[in-house]
């Protein structure tokens, strides 16, 4: 039996006897917590977990009292609050989980956590080392997630920002160390390798020569060692799952080339090629290098949101009669708190402007540098930073489901997804992989067979002239740059497919309200029935004012001027695509949408009428309202029809207020008083023949944002949880729908550029590998040089 423990691989102590039977062999384990986890490994049928993984796990702990009370005090819910987002049935969490080395850990703790009862999803990162879990809570307890991770050897916590920055920074200090030292040894063979190429040591005795050459010997040892241990772990994580990728065919070549030429050093036969074998691992390592930056910074995304949010907030509190102002923390802000925010201080919370006016920084949303005027009933979002006037906001929402926080779980549940051209990319580089080695395998015979001498090195050439590295890089720097120039404009991607599907669209369904038009209403004549007095009027709107209250549809926002408190309500009720009902001073009204209230007589007379009151059966007021066209929706408009792009307005207003937009804008068609139904209906029409976008509001558009082949949702004044769009403007700017296309085009363009390269470069350099008229040296510089261009071009979307 073995002196080292099975599970962790440290020594077992003298009088030990521990085992677990793993495989129908009994394995020694070194102590009771190693026999524990390797126990619960083999009862739930996870044993693959032991021929899949790339090193000893963690050394497992049985828990104590103490680690069981720490798990369940993070079922407190006041300590929740500052980590959870909970909807109705489930609550979610993204964990930090220390312990994942491999592909083969992410498995089992996927594995291990789906028998949990209770828990919905589980999505581990191995990239990122997090898990994002959702479970009901009736059902499970954090905890028992968090001892059942325990009990196979991984501890997880609540993510923090401030631990993923330091684990990026050990991350990135391991990676310069291992360049440093491969790039300092590089050179100093290169610079031996010079001199016997280009005759400088011609004069030396033969066994000077032969010093040299052991010098380079040495001198490469740790790169390829130390260098190159990356490629050879990736190559053996990836046979092991039965899948192949560019670093087999690198791991070949790098070991092969070192063998050879250190057997040459040994037997002084035979050529050398230290240089290129130190020159080739240091290149791919640069390449790796990079590699790792951007997917720390795809990581750093929420880190860096999470920074956004202030520790502390001025909270007023009421006492005998007289506001105070109190510090608190941030996170313990509760909806219709009232909080004062100072010149110059980040706000704390989502809410709405209740008194003061100012000029608020939202650049962290909408990458609109330019600060905006709020005023009195404005919202302000969680993260934007006040200009130089004072503010009191009272919080419409707690902080976890803030619009930021939103952010934050949408671009960890993005990171997740990997979209139909990466996957496509990675699919074919598997099967080129394949074709290299088969090739290579080839050549080696017929090289063998006509010129012995020459066969090792030309199979060489080979291997690393058409490593598919480029081809493996074509999509992802692409789309990463792609993505983050979107983000810069202030457009948020939520869907792996849109860019891939963006170029496609020819027609696009815009909705009207907070669209076409900014929403930004005014009542511009209150008509009364009969003869009807100014009171009445008062009384009409502050009625309507009291049910409008109760929606978030543009239309509601000019009556909160008219708002009045002693108005009381009760039994509203939000009829979508219609209007509110409900009961003000113990009478029943409704406040809605023409259509909906007025009888085919009335509906003639009050057609161009936005929304009518009515008590009961009885009209008690019409109100009229305009609404002003956004700026650049005409360009907009414009552009998509100078490219024969299909351009309609599906709208649920009345027939006039969409004529009046109309003709002011260049629109193939336009339809009026649609319900979302309508609004349906119309899309799947339209697909028959076209790929349909929708870009509408986020308001009542969810159902039809679900038919459209890309749903674009304006702005962020709805709950993009909820909303179904793929794409968010956080800019709020209409214009950002021809960015979004512009960018989508060229990115598609640069990666279908990359393949070609990729392809095309090794369509001509195989066939000369083959041929022998390719050394070693030659292969390393082309093949780098290949993977580089491919980098450089995907930059440009940067630009």
């Amino acid at each position: 039996m073995s002196s080292s423990c099975y599970h962790c691989g440290e020594p077992v102590p003298k009088g030990v006897e521990l085992s677990v039977c793993i495989e129908q062999i009994q394995q020694v384990m070194c102590c009771i917590g190693c026999q524990a986890v390797a126990q619960t490994i083999v009862d739930n049928n996870l044993t693959e977990y032991y021929r899949f993984r790339t090193e000893p796990a963690n050394k497992g702990a049985a828990l104590v009292p103490e680690q069981l009370q720490r798990h369940q005090l993070l079922d407190d819910e006041n300590l929740q609050h500052d980590f959870i987002y909970q909807d109705e049935n489930s609550k979610e969490a993204i964990l930090t989980v220390d312990g994942i080395s491999c592909a083969a850990c992410a498995w089992l703790i996927e594995m291990q956590l789906d028998k949990v009862p209770g828990l919905i999803s589980v999505n581990v990162n191995a990239t990122t080392q997090r898990a994002r879990v959702q479970w009901a809570d009736d059902k499970v307890k954090l905890s028992e997630i968090l001892s059942t991770l325990d009990s196979i050897g991984y501890h997880a916590l609540p993510f923090k920002a401030s631990l993923v920055e330091e684990k990026n920074k050990a991350q990135s200090k391991a990676f310069i160390k291992r360049l440093g030292i491969s790039g300092i040894l590089m050179m100093q063979v290169m610079m031996i390798a010079i001199g016997l190429y280009f005759g400088a040591f011609s004069d030396m005795s033969a066994h000077n020569l032969v010093y040299l050459r052991w010098a380079s010997f040495l001198l490469t040892i740790p790169v390829v060692t130390y260098g190159a241990f990356p490629f050879y772990l990736g190559a053996v994580n990836t046979l092991k799952l039965k899948r192949l990728s560019m670093d087999v065919p690198v791991s070949i070549a790098i070991i092969l080339s070192f063998i050879a030429s250190g057997w040459a050093t040994i037997s002084q036969q035979g050529e050398v090629y230290f240089e290129s074998v130190s020159m080739f691992t240091f290149l791919l390592l640069v390449g790796k290098f990079l590699e790792f930056r951007a997917r720390a910074r795809a990581a750093e995304v929420s880190a860096n949101l999470l920074k956004l949010m202030p520790m502390t907030a001025t909270k007023l509190e009421l006492e005998d009669n007289n506001s105070k102002e109190v510090l608190v923390s941030a996170k313990s802000l509760q909806a219709l708190d009232k909080v004062i925010i100072k010149p110059g201080e980040v706000v704390p919370a989502d809410g709405t402007i209740v008194s003061g006016q100012s000029q608020l920084n939202e650049a962290m949303l909408s990458g609109e540098q330019l600060p905006l005027d709020k005023g009195v009933g404005d919202n302000i979002f969680a993260g934007t930073i006040n200009g130089d006037g004072n503010l009191t906001m009272e919080v419409k929402q707690d902080v976890n489901h803030s619009f930021l926080s939103q952010l934050i779980r949408l671009s960890e549940s993005t990171q997740a997804h990997k979209p139909k051209l990466a996957r496509l990319s990675d699919q074919i580089a598997q099967y080129f992989v394949a074709i290299i080695l088969l090739t290579a395998i080839g050549t080696a015979y017929y090289w063998h067979q006509h010129m012995p001498e020459e066969a090792f090195w030309i199979t060489l050439s080979v291997l690393v002239a058409t490593c598919p590295c480029a081809l493996s890089l074509a999509t992802p720097t692409a789309l990463t740059c792609g993505t983050t120039r979107l983000n810069r404009d202030g457009i948020m991607v939520k869907s792996g497919h849109v860019m891939e599907t963006i170029p496609q669209i020819d027609c696009y369904a815009f909705d009207k309200t907070g669209t076409l038009t900014t929403g930004e209403f005014e009542i511009t004549r209150v008509a009364l029935p009969g003869t009807g007095d100014g009171q009445d009027q008062e009384q009409a709107l502050k009625i309507a004012a009291a049910l409008e209250a109760y929606s978030q549809h543009p239309l509601a926002k000019p009556f909160a001027q008219y708002r009045d408190f002693s108005y009381q309500i009760r039994d509203a009720k939000v009829h979508p695509e219609a209007g509110i009902s409900g009961m003000v001073n113990g009478k029943s009204y409704r406040v809605g949408k023409v259509s909906w209230l007025l009888s085919a007589k009335e509906l003639e007379q009050y057609r161009d009428a936005q929304c009518v009151l009515m008590a009961d059966d009885e009209l008690i007021a019409a109100f009229y309202l305009e609404d002003k066209i956004r700026e650049d929706a005409g360009q907009l408009l414009s552009a998509l029809k100078e490219i024969g792009t299909k351009t309609m307005m599906l709208s649920g207003d009345s027939a006039s207020g969409c004529d009046s937009v109309s003709r002011q804008l260049p629109l193939d068609q336009v339809s009026s008083g649609l319900s979302a139904e309508d609004k349906m209906a119309i899309i799947k029409t339209e697909q028959q023949s076209h790929t349909v976008a929708m870009v509408g509001d986020g308001v009542n558009d969810t159902p039809v944002f679900g038919a459209a082949h890309v749903s674009i949702a304006m702005g962020s004044g709805t709950d993009v949880a909820k909303s179904g769009a793929d794409v968010i403007l956080l800019s709020n700017r209409l214009s950002s729908v021809s960015t979004l296309k512009t960018l989508a085009i060229k990115t598609r363009k640069i990666i279908f550029q990359n393949y070609a390269w990729a392809f095309g470069y090794n369509a001509i350099v195989l066939p000369l590998a083959v041929a022998g008229l390719i050394t070693p040296y030659m292969a390393v510089i082309g093949m780098s040089a290949s993977s580089i261009l491919v980098i450089t071009n995907s930059l440009r979307l940067l630009k």
